[in-house]
């Protein structure tokens, strides 16, 4: 959850290289440690030590958070994941559980930030984290859009799909096959599709949609438009959603599944054939 909001985490990382690790260059996104009682040098007495010294250092800026739950919320999560507590050597969870409570009660009496999970879904937690611990404000969600054909599949790990397959199939010069930059004038002037609009409803974010996905605390989403070849309809299409996505400030990448798969096109003879050429 804290990768996801623009944190390097490290997790299970023994308390004797915290120091080496710090001592490192510096980094361009904030740390995040994840210590308790699987560390193999743990110690309540020696993390709170490394807390007051690295409290006092002006260099950093340490914040503690400490997730607790009610036992017997922990002992269900135990009981569900079939998991042994790694203080329960007899596979005890209960006893497990009531030793490391008492264990980490120094820690717990010196966190910043504390968040009781009994009542959280996974949701619920990252919304909270979130409040707390949000490294960039405003949009974390990136967009990728994706042109493919429906011969090879629909793209795996699409968020949604959407069709240009109704789309003339021939529209224009057969040598605009190659050329991004004709095959969607050959499209958008196409009668069906410049007088009814549909380019620009197919490929207009909505509005509320991308919030919303946000909101629920996502922080990819896959866009696919699908034709029968995924070289031309579905191309155009891919490309005016980049296009309004970047346009609106959204973090945006594209890919062209079928153009990939294609040969490259000999080099241009000269200038003026170069014109309008570029390969996707």
């Amino acid at each position: 959850m804290l990768e996801d909001l623009g944190y390097e985490a490290i997790d299970n990382l023994p308390l004797t290289l915290i120091p080496r690790l710090l001592d490192g260059p510096a980094r361009p996104v904030p740390l995040a440690l994840g210590l308790d009682v699987r560390n193999r040098d743990f110690s309540a007495a020696n993390l709170i030590e490394l807390i007051d010294r690295l409290t006092r250092r002006p260099d950093y800026t340490l914040e503690v958070l400490y997730l607790d739950s009610a036992p017997e919320t922990l002992l269900r999560r135990y009981s569900e994941t079939r998991r042994r507590h790694p203080l329960s050597a007899e596979g005890d969870p209960l006893a497990g559980i009531m030793a490391e409570r008492n264990l980490l009660a120094p820690i717990k009496g010196r966190a910043d930030v504390l968040v009781d999970t009994t009542e959280l879904s996974p949701h619920d937690l990252k919304a909270e984290l979130a409040n707390w611990f949000e490294t960039e404000a405003g949009k974390r969600l990136s967009v990728s859009v994706q042109s493919f054909s429906y011969k090879r599949g629909v793209p795996r790990g699409s968020t949604s799909c959407s069709t240009a397959a109704f789309w003339p199939t021939r529209i224009g010069s057969p040598n605009c096959a190659p050329k991004m930059a004709a095959i969607r004038k050959c499209r958008i002037s196409s009668p069906p599709i410049r007088d009814r609009g549909i380019l620009r409803e197919s490929a207009r974010p909505d509005p509320f949609t991308l919030p919303a996905h946000l909101q629920e605390g996502k922080t990819h989403l896959a866009i696919g438009f699908g034709c029968t070849g995924g070289q031309h309809r579905s191309v155009t299409l891919a490309e005016g959603m980049a296009a309004a996505l970047a346009e609106a400030g959204w973090q945006v990448s594209k890919r062209h599944r079928e153009l990939e798969r294609r040969e490259p096109a000999p080099a241009p003879a000269d200038d003026a054939s170069r014109e309008g050429s570029a390969r996707w």
